[in-house]
């Protein structure tokens, strides 16, 4: 009896332990906050972490959302955001960690004086790879000129691509077609505003089950861009590399989940994107092979963003004033991405 009652104390005693472990490691997790500009497949990967628990494994406590500009967005072509995931930062609250386009934050610290100073930490896009859909009717790109072209802002991601594709074909983007920004979305085809838009991979997979089609690939141009990533302001980053570091951890391993854990992915898309039908999950998700193991700030595309966007304050920076590549250099040089793909 009395060994038995041993025993059960030392079974009492080690769960007390055990539970005093984890709640150690619970007070342990940094806290942050991380803002989605946009509803793509990129920032599934940052829904994964905090799915999969991926943030948590790297000892961070992540309140995550999307903004009500992006859901509005993606609404238009019919697909409809979870309430709890999106909200605005309420004014002066601090947000970490941001996703969204490079050449957008670039725009933005030269042409907006209260801009603070964010830099890249990491690019999941490293290349043009979105297409132009168009209207029914519309079979080739050599169709669209004289016509209407949407996008969604001027110097979003979206807007570049546009810029490329008009590049290539020649064309003047403001004499021979007719730029139409607010119209990345199903309905701006469905209602005759636009003849085509750059579509990213959920406008593809919305505008392909109406029958919407592709007539250009320009992934087919094989352009270098400073696409959506992770930035955050460089005094940030200054006071606080720890944290950096972790974050910078939980993405590279988000995006090897994302490849390799297909059914995660897709539930994370059903539950944050409320994508349902298989055939559109299928869409969205067959650009995945094209995300990079190594997320490294593209120097190129920033490079090529500052001279699209050619403007005297711009002139001012040079690449480096953009990006910090030294925390997904660390994890390279360590070993630490090719682990998580052996």
């Amino acid at each position: 009896m009395k060994k038995r009652n041993r025993v059960a104390m030392m079974a009492v005693l080690t769960g007390l332990i055990a539970l005093a472990g984890v709640g150690a490691r619970a007070q342990e997790l940094t806290k942050v906050k991380v803002a989605m500009g946009d509803v793509s497949l990129n920032k599934l990967i940052f829904i994964l972490a905090q799915e999969e628990g991926i943030y948590r494994k790297h000892g961070l406590e992540v309140e995550q959302f999307l903004t009500p500009g992006a859901a509005e967005v993606v609404r238009r072509s019919g697909v409809i955001i979870p309430p709890e995931f999106i909200r605005e930062p309420e004014r002066g609250e601090v947000v970490q960690f941001r996703i969204g386009g490079g050449n957008p934050m670039m725009i933005r610290r030269v042409t907006n004086a209260r801009a603070p100073e964010t830099v890249i930490l990491a690019t999941t896009d490293h290349q043009v790879r979105w297409q132009v859909m168009a209207r029914k009717g519309i079979t080739r790109p050599e169709e669209l000129k004289g016509k209407r072209i949407g996008f969604s802002g001027v110097g979003a991601m979206s807007h570049y691509e546009a810029l490329v594709f008009l590049r290539e074909m020649g064309w003047d983007p403001v004499q021979d077609v007719s730029l139409m920004s607010q119209a990345l979305a199903v309905d701006t085809l469905r209602d005759g505003r636009v003849d085509a838009f750059i579509a990213d991979e959920i406008a593809r997979a919305m505008a392909a089950s109406e029958g919407f089609q592709v007539i250009k690939d320009l992934s087919d141009y094989n352009e270098q861009i400073a696409g959506s990533g992770v930035y955050a302001e460089r005094g940030f980053i200054l006071r606080n590399p720890d944290t950096v570091r972790k974050f910078m951890r939980a993405t590279v391993e988000a995006i090897a989940t994302i490849k390799q854990n297909k059914p995660a992915a897709l539930a994370a898309m059903t539950k944050w994107y409320g994508i349902k039908d298989r055939e559109q999950q299928e869409f969205v998700y067959r650009d995945v092979p094209k995300l990079p193991r190594k997320p490294y700030p593209n120097v190129e595309g920033i490079k090529r963003g500052m001279k699209m966007y050619d403007m005297h304050e711009m002139r001012r920076h040079k690449p480096e004033d953009f990006y910090d590549d030294s925390f997904i250099k660390e994890l390279d040089e360590s070993g630490f991405i090719d682990s998580l793909y052996e």
